[in-house]
């Protein structure tokens, strides 16, 4: 028997004995393609949400000093900001989140007013606490609003222009394109979950196959047989990289099937073509080879299943690193991005999702390295499953 039948026997068997596990083969493949689509749209219905209540009600602000600023008070009440009593621990009631905003009018605001300087208003919040972002952002808002107009009504008062305090007028020139602003959202999500996808979404068959039949000692029947072991570990893999390919696809199908059947912005976000899905299943395909080799490496040197497993917190977190590290520091994409691994994906996405070209140089540095890598892995695996030790379990 060559050793591509070979390959294709082994992967068939290990398939099959996937499916028999039905369970097992329905949360992996279906788990998270049902699952990521529904807690970003459930979050994102969520966020609309709250940011729609809390700007277009009105709003109780407590507020301290009241009585020294009537006409201040009066302009933040037609903007929806009504002052109301202040509570006497006023500190506390911030920090145990009873309130998420308040004002403190200074007793020299009157008599600073009066005579033309800068009378001191204090927002008194606490900056870590999210919910009280978007009632903190109105107040500063309405407060510059209110700036604004009374120091061009005293300028106009003494006979100056207000346009003289304005001697800059500011305007913005956006050149983001259409499809870029729409896959912002994609752009936060998407590269993360396919990659750590594809890296691990053969994880379970690789452990099994390998670490598992080792622990259940029905590995070394099949190293016993003449077949080449390069043959036995590609059938592996191959089985693996199948199923990390359906995971894939069936995950980018979800997404599309959310943003079919969902009403909001978010939804709407989550929006891409077929096309682009084709390319990003092209682009993720290096980092099945990539994951499903190294795992087979890992779960070879394991003695057990739990051993193998344990591989799983470490692995989970090098597919994050790129996006938490341009969170952090953002950088300018640049051609040796796409010879990192987790990096390269994470840069190629990005492309696809802003509808960005990408030159065949870009192609073949990011194909060469990432196969490259995947090559070397599978490499390693292979002189790992010639070692005689592999067959023994304990």
């Amino acid at each position: 028997m060559s050793a591509f039948a070979t390959l294709l026997t082994v992967m068939r068997k290990e398939l099959r004995d996937l499916s028999r596990d039905r369970r097992t083969l329905a949360l992996t493949l279906l788990l998270g393609p049902l699952l990521y689509p529904i807690l970003i749209l459930g979050m994102g219905k969520l966020a609309e949400t709250r940011v729609k209540t809390q700007i277009d009600k009105p709003l109780e602000i407590p507020t301290i000093g009241a009585e020294h600023a009537p006409n201040l008070v009066k302009f933040l009440a037609a903007q929806g900001l009504n002052a109301v009593e202040a509570p006497k621990d006023l500190t506390a009631a911030i920090r145990d989140q009873r309130i998420d905003v308040a004002l403190r009018i200074s007793p020299d605001f009157r008599r600073n007013w009066e005579e033309g300087r800068p009378a001191l208003v204090e927002i008194v919040q606490d900056s870590t606490r999210r919910a009280a972002d978007v009632p903190t952002g109105r107040l500063k808002a309405a407060l510059a609003g209110y700036g604004q107009q009374v120091g061009a009504l005293r300028l106009l008062a003494r006979g100056v222009d207000a346009q003289v305090a304005r001697p800059l007028d500011v305007a913005t020139q956006d050149l983001a394109t259409a499809e870029a602003k729409r896959g912002v959202m994609l752009s936060i999500l998407l590269p993360v979950l396919l990659t750590i996808t594809s890296f691990l979404g053969g994880a379970y068959l690789v452990m099994d196959t390998t670490a598992g039949e080792r622990e259940r000692q029905s590995l070394e029947p099949l190293l016993a047989t003449p077949a080449p072991r390069s043959a036995i570990v590609s059938g592996k893999i191959a089985a693996a990289c199948v199923v990390g390919l359906a995971s894939l696809l069936l995950t980018l199908l979800a997404f599309k099937l959310s943003a079919q059947l969902g009403t909001g912005a978010a939804a709407r976000q989550l929006n891409m073509g077929f096309v682009p899905m084709l390319q990003m299943l092209f682009i993720m395909l290096p980092m099945l080879l990539i994951g499903t080799s190294l795992l087979t490496f890992l779960s070879a040197a394991s003695k057990s299943m739990k051993e193998a497993q344990s591989h799983m917190t470490w692995l989970m977190l090098l597919p994050m690193l790129p996006g938490y590290a341009l969170m952090v520091y953002p950088v300018k994409s640049e051609l040796w991005q796409l010879a990192v691994p987790f990096l390269a994906q994470n840069q190629m996405l990005l492309k696809i999702i802003r509808h960005e070209p990408i030159s065949l140089q870009m192609w073949g540095v990011y194909l060469a390295t990432s196969l490259g890598i995947a090559a070397i892995l599978w490499y390693a695996a292979v002189r790992r499953y010639h070692q005689e030790r592999l067959a023994i379990s304990g």
